[in-house]
Parts: structure tokens; C-alpha cells; sequence
């Protein structure tokens, strides 16, 4: 009998012990639980709050795709080859179609003698030897004259004396092969492109004279990409191949009033620094473009052109589209309210 109490009294004790620990295991899952909740609910809410203080710009990214079809529409209406590089100087967004692709580059490679010129006019000032400057003097040889020297070919022979400036000015303004191709000699074929390598562009190359229809037989074309021709024309305007007085002089050259491609159809206060160029078959327009508040970058080039009216219609139309979206950009919030311009402007 006090066995079976025994092993019946043991038998209970086993069975309370039991519930109890039961009743511990399930707390502590219960407390798991919880806290797992609790974890969860708190980092949602960090996520959330997150959320709320950066909020996303969809709207602007919206617009851009927007601006990237309607570049896609004009570039399949053109009879002909495109490439299209737009680069937005204030977050660095690019646009590309065909922008890796070797153009002609026609009269838009005198931006890279341009540049030479006034790198060179900077080194000298800086103390440099044997480097050419924009007060230069040149005395005007009707042996200089080639096709397409507007300015040039109504100077007075071996009186008519210009600076190296002038002739910049001559070749930005209207174009002129003949003030061209003597900056051409003066700055040096060999250092236009080693100023080109060094800003990273490979594509981009001054092989040979305007006008030598010789050369460009043999295939020593004048090249580039609309990409490179872009990040040529951010590097100008970030400062990275001037200083800011040069640069700033550059600019303000390359902004003279000229018949292209690009300004077209711009709002005519809209200052535009862009060198167009066209040889036949081929239209092409690179420039900046100030649009208020938001500067950008654009390269446009065509090759194959059937109707080259109809290819500089396209740079114009990609053009106005692409100033379309910097100009609203420029005066809306990340929201896309405009807002009134800032006090002071």
C-alpha cells in the first residue's frame, strides 16, 4: 500500500512538475513572440518615417523617359543616321542614342581649335614657352583662302592685320575655313588632339584641314561622338580644361549669335554657346544651353541625310525638346509645383 502511495504520490509530483514547466516553456515563447512583433512593428515604423523624409521623384524621372521617347520618335523619322547626347550639367542624367557611334564631325570640330587656342593663350600667360595667345597678330595672304571664307575673303592683302582672337571670332560667328584652318596651324593638329586625349575622349579627332577634300578621300576625316562632344563641352563648363576667366571668355565667344541648328526654335533670351557644322550629307550642332537654373549639355549629329533640311528640323526638334524638359525642371519643386523664382533674381 504505502508503495502504490508512493509510486501514486511520485506519479502527482511528476504531473505538477510537468504542467509547471510546460507552463514556463510557453511563456517564454509567448514573451519570443511578442518581442518579434514588437521588433517588427518598430522597424516598420523607422522605415516609414524614413520613407516620409526622402521622399522618391518619380515624377521627374517620369518626364524624363518622356523626353527619351519623344527623342526616339524624331530620330525614327529622320531618312537618315542620328546620334543624340543630352547630359544635364546639374546631376549628370545623360541621355544617349546612338551617342557612341563616329560621326562626321564637319564645322563642330573647330570647338576643339577653339579650345586650344585658349588653353594655350592661358599657358602662356602662365609663363609657358613657344605657346600661342589670342593677341597674336596675323597679317591677312590671299594664299590662305580656301571655300567657305566669308569674313576672310574680303580683307585687304598684306594690310588687314588681325588677331588670333579675331579669327576665333571669325571661325564661331560664320564658320570660316580660311581663319579655321590658320588657328589649325598656329595651335598644331598634334596638340588639339593630345588636349582631347587628355580630357578622356578618344573618339574625337582633327586629322586633317577644312576643305581637303584630298584627305577626306583617303578617310582622314574629321570625327566624333555626340557623347564625347558632350562631356568635351562639361568639361569646358565645370572648369576642368580653363580657368574661370578663360572659361568664362570661351563661353561668352562661343555664345555669339550664328545661324544653327540648336537655338532655332529656343526663346531668343536663351543664351546658347554651340558650334553647328554641315558638309553635304551631314548636319550635326553641339553646344551648352542655358536654360534658367538648369544648364545642359547637347550634341546632335547626322550622317546619311537624304533631306538635309529635314536633319536639321531634327536637331532643332531635339533640341526644343530637350530644353522643354530643363526649362520645367528648372523652376518646379521635387514635387513638380513651379514655384516663384528666388528673391534677388
Amino acid at each position: 500500500m504505502r508503495s502504490f502511495e508512493f509510486s501514486s504520490f511520485g506519479n502527482r509530483r511528476q504531473a505538477a512538475f510537468g504542467r509547471g514547466c510546460g507552463t514556463s516553456i510557453r511563456f517564454k515563447v509567448l514573451r519570443l513572440v511578442a518581442c518579434s512583433i514588437a521588433l517588427a512593428l518598430a522597424m516598420n515604423a523607422f522605415a516609414q518615417e524614413k520613407s516620409e523624409a526622402v521622399p522618391r521623384d518619380t515624377g521627374g524621372d517620369l518626364l524624363w523617359k518622356k523626353l527619351d521617347t519623344r527623342v526616339e520618335e524624331i530620330s525614327t523619322r529622320l531618312d537618315g543616321v542620328i546620334g543624340v547626347a543630352i547630359l544635364d550639367l546639374t546631376d549628370g542624367r545623360i541621355l544617349l542614342r546612338n551617342a557612341d557611334r563616329v560621326f562626321p564631325a564637319a564645322s563642330s570640330i573647330k570647338l576643339a581649335i577653339l579650345l586650344e587656342l585658349y588653353r594655350q593663350d592661358q599657358e602662356s600667360h602662365a609663363g609657358a614657352k613657344g605657346k600661342v595667345r589670342l593677341d597674336e597678330i596675323y597679317t591677312f595672304d590671299p594664299k590662305d583662302l580656301v571655300e567657305d571664307s566669308r569674313i576672310m575673303a574680303g580683307l585687304t592683302p598684306g594690310v588687314t592685320r588681325v588677331t588670333n582672337r579675331d579669327l576665333a571670332q571669325f571661325m564661331v560667328a560664320v564658320s570660316d575655313n580660311a581663319a579655321a584652318n590658320i588657328l589649325y596651324d598656329r595651335v598644331g593638329r598634334d596638340n588639339v588632339n593630345t588636349m582631347l586625349r587628355g580630357l578622356g575622349l578618344s573618339k574625337t579627332m582633327l586629322r586633317r584641314k577644312m576643305m581637303d577634300i584630298a584627305a577626306a578621300r583617303r578617310g582622314e576625316e574629321n570625327v566624333a561622338t555626340p557623347q564625347e562632344m558632350v562631356r568635351l563641352l562639361e568639361a569646358i563648363f565645370k572648369e576642368k580644361a580653363l580657368n574661370k576667366e578663360a572659361t568664362t571668355n570661351l563661353i561668352k565667344q562661343l555664345s555669339t549669335l550664328k545661324q544653327s541648328y540648336i537655338p532655332r526654335d529656343l526663346p531668343q533670351n536663351v543664351q546658347v554657346a554651340n558650334k553647328p557644322g554641315e558638309l553635304e550629307g551631314v548636319r550635326t550642332d553641339s553646344g551648352l544651353v542655358f536654360a534658367p537654373n538648369r544648364p545642359f549639355a547637347i550634341s546632335v549629329m547626322t550622317a546619311y541625310d537624304r533631306n538635309e533640311r529635314g536633319a536639321e528640323r531634327a536637331i532643332s526638334d531635339v533640341a526644343l525638346e530637350a530644353y522643354h524638359y530643363f526649362e520645367m525642371r528648372g523652376k518646379t519643386s521635387a514635387y513638380g509645383r513651379v514655384l516663384p523664382p528666388a528673391e534677388g533674381r
